[in-house]
């Protein structure tokens, strides 16, 4: 019986590898991940990957430029109000010395190249890297959070629950946008039954953007942990610029651990480092195959 699913995060597309494929490979690497910090051998971490990516880019063409802000605006209206509201979280969580909001089309809106250089700067990263992040991160958010009752939104959801479903795992690990979409799956089957939820690099509590688009609804400010979930652990990097606002507690007190680390200072977001990281590794180790 496999005993953990992995959820992944953003830009995980591979339009011209079978989904199967991508799963078989992405779960040797997370099993190899999770085995360097628990200090054991690959295999003795049985991990099934939850791939849903192509889910999100069902009909949709390939894009031509991962960093393409421009054309990323132009398929998302509201984009210019979303990295508004996630430069706010940023601000406050990070410290960073944002450009003041500029009106457009009468709504206030960080100008996305001067938000770019901002976090470049504070972070000491590669321009057009951060640039390309955040187009992933915004076009794949965008995609997965279209509408509450959104088949490619549900077509994810129940790709996630499914795997945990079939695997009887009891632990979900869940990375970045896989927080939001392991969180929706849990909350829609309230049957699966899990014993360690484990987020990792979670944007559940930023407002506007991903928190008030939840299904279900969080009520008066407050998101609820899935009925099947007995403990929840969140942890997110210092430098974290996707796990804000902090602390996640704020919005999901219901959230057992939530735990704030230098988990990688060159690599803030990126699954692997946490996977690698102490804190993962204390977290899992209770809930090892013994045989």
């Amino acid at each position: 019986m496999t005993a953990f699913v992995a959820v992944h995060g953003v830009g995980q597309y591979l339009s011209a590898v079978p989904p199967a494929d991508i799963v078989t490979a992405r779960s040797a690497v997370w099993a190899k991940d999770l085995a360097a910090g628990l200090g054991t051998a690959a295999e003795h971490v049985p991990v099934t990957y939850a791939y849903y990516s192509h889910h999100l880019h069902r009909g949709r063409p390939v894009a031509q430029g991962s960093d393409d802000l421009d054309q990323l605006e132009r398929e998302h209206p509201h984009l210019a109000e979303d990295v508004s509201h996630w430069a706010k979280a940023l601000d406050t969580s990070l410290g960073l010395r944002l450009p003041p909001p500029a009106t457009s089309h009468g709504r206030l809106a960080v100008p996305l190249r001067q938000l770019v250089s901002a976090i470049s700067e504070h972070l000491s990263l590669d321009g057009r890297l951060t640039r390309a992040f955040i187009a992933t991160l915004f076009r794949d958010v965008s995609r997965y959070l279209g509408g509450p009752d959104d088949s490619v939104r549900a077509a994810a959801r129940e790709e996630v629950a499914g795997v945990i479903s079939s695997t009887g795992a009891r632990v979900v690990i869940a990375h970045s946008l896989g927080s939001v979409v392991a969180y929706e799956a849990l909350h829609a089957h309230p049957e699966l039954e899990v014993d360690l939820f484990l987020t990792l690099g979670s944007p559940l509590a930023l407002r506007h953007g991903v928190f008030d688009r939840l299904s279900p609804a969080p009520a008066g400010g407050t998101g609820e942990r899935p009925p099947g979930v007995r403990r929840w652990v969140n942890l997110c990097d210092h430098g974290d610029i996707v796990a804000v606002p902090r602390p996640l507690k704020q919005r999901f007190p219901s959230v057992d651990l939530d735990l704030t680390d230098s988990i990688a200072p060159f690599g803030f977001h990126r699954a692997s480092p946490y996977l690698r990281s102490a804190a993962v590794a204390a977290t899992l180790a209770p809930f090892l195959p013994t045989s």
